[in-house]
């Protein structure tokens, strides 16, 4: 029997110490070694594999291009997140807060895949045989070619793979599943790693598409090494209140196909549902003629998506105000602030300002810039901007609006949505074209902004 040894690992990173250390050598954070039982020289003992050109070298022209087949999930916005599908062969991270939808979406992904006549093995390590059936029943899965197990012994894992051929395999979750040759318990950071790279070796060896579904953390980011996300090779991430119907999944990570791209769903009893027009849906339920509210267009990936860019200006009698931000970024957001007293005049060092995204979208982009700008005059004023208006751009620190980057898409987007005006920076007039009866207004600075946006009558207040 090879000797167990103690080891130190890091949470965050993997890297491994020999000690408790304060700080990790690695990553630099704290508080993250944890005491993990290993077996003397169990990796450095392992068997060395070659690969299948017998490890020699080879010139590029040379290597046979590989076939990028892909299985679509027979859900068309997940399917244009992943460009296409799922590549045969590729390792697929789904991570998200507890409850938020990871496994009823792999559940409808397993349905749509069985239906398309694709053998599916679904493996669970946190659910019963008899819960994922009862789960299935209310999603409507009646497919008879899903092949279940529940199991969380990884070698049993690789075996019913090994087996059973599927062409896609769902693992859920990772840090259920553990690797009976490490002493360390289930999700720790060498189950994690070790179990991460069993299905990686799998889904290549065996060109079958594995999902795994991992956890996050409290601040948001996924449970275990970081390392997970650099070993696997898409990852996409649940984004969305459990509390709100609604839920975005963001591909971060996709070796295959463009990041960054998003799709919206919208949960319902029977799972999720896919949402075609983000925008519309975003822009539902938005208050017409409210100071304090105006419509600008972020870029999600290729898409261009409307959102609510929402204010509120209030007097405090203390002396330090408060400054709140939801969706966009708060030191930009707080230098915007800093322009309108410096170039416009309005005195907000008396005002607590709240700027919000409705919704619950984040956008981290400055060509919302404008849209903040107007809607904190606008409730500062206390005068509304017309519910037809859209403003987009990038606010300089001299007041001025630079170019706003793909101004066209946007545009386009605000005039399939129907509104009439469309504030931009001056600059992006030259490669706009006409959207109909559309007024596409320029403007070089936040005066002409303010005095264009803010051109209704006062509603009362200042």
């Amino acid at each position: 029997m090879p000797k167990q040894n103690t080891a130190f690992i890091c949470s965050n990173c993997g890297c491994g110490s020999a000690k408790w250390l304060g700080r990790c050598p690695s990553c630099g954070m704290y508080n993250t070694l944890e005491e993990t039982e290993s077996l003397a020289g169990a990796v450095n003992n392992r068997p060395q594999t070659r690969g299948a050109a017998g490890g020699a070298p080879q010139k590029l022209g040379e290597i046979p291009a590989g076939r990028d087949e892909r299985i679509p999930t027979g859900i068309s916005e997940l399917d244009n997140v992943l460009s296409g599908g799922a590549v045969r062969g590729s390792l697929i991270l789904v991570g998200g807060d507890p409850g938020i939808g990871k496994s009823t979406l792999l559940l409808q992904i397993s349905r749509n895949a069985c239906r398309a006549g694709r053998a599916v093995l679904y493996i669970s390590g946190e659910e019963s045989a008899g819960q994922i059936r009862m789960r299935a029943a209310r999603l409507g899965v009646d497919t008879d070619g899903l092949l279940v197990l529940a199991e969380n012994d990884m070698e049993t894992v690789e075996a019913a793979i090994a087996d059973t051929r599927p062409d896609m395999a769902v693992v859920d979750s990772i840090q259920t599943v553990y690797n009976p040759s490490l002493s360390s318990t289930p999700g720790s950071v060498a189950q994690i790693r070790e179990c991460a790279a069993a299905l990686m070796k799998l889904a290549k060896s065996k060109n079958v598409t594995v999902w795994i579904v991992g956890h996050v953390t409290k601040e948001g980011a996924l449970a275990g090494p970081r390392v997970l996300e650099h070993m696997v090779d898409t990852v996409l991430y649940f984004e969305g209140e459990k509390r709100e119907s609604y839920r975005i999944i963001r591909a971060v990570k996709n070796r295959f196909g463009a990041t960054n791209e998003i799709a919206i769903f919208e949960m319902h009893g029977d799972g999720l549902r896919e949402i075609a027009n983000p925008s519309e849906y975003m822009l539902s339920g938005r208050p017409i003629r409210v100071p304090g509210s105006v419509v600008s267009c972020g870029m999600e990936g290729t898409r261009p998506i409307l959102a609510e860019v929402q204010a509120l200006c209030c007097f405090t009698s203390f002396g330090i105000p408060r400054r709140v931000v939801n969706g966009l970024d708060y030191n930009r957001t707080v230098m915007l602030i800093a322009v309108l007293e410096k170039r416009a005049g309005l005195k907000l060092g008396t005002y607590d300002v709240y700027v919000n995204i409705a919704g619950g979208l984040k956008i981290d982009e400055p060509y919302l810039d404008a849209a903040a700008v107007l809607a904190i005059a606008s409730s500062y004023k206390n005068r509304p901007i017309d519910p037809y208006t859209a403003a987009l751009g990038e606010v300089g620190l001299t007041g001025e609006l630079r170019a706003a980057a793909n101004a066209d898409k946007r545009v386009g987007e605000a005039a399939k949505q129907g509104f009439k005006t469309c504030l931009l920076p001056r600059v992006n007039l030259k490669g706009i074209r006409e959207y109909g009866d559309m007024n596409i207004v320029g403007v070089r600075n936040v005066a002409e902004l303010l005095n264009s946006g803010l051109a209704e009558k006062a509603t009362g207040g200042e």
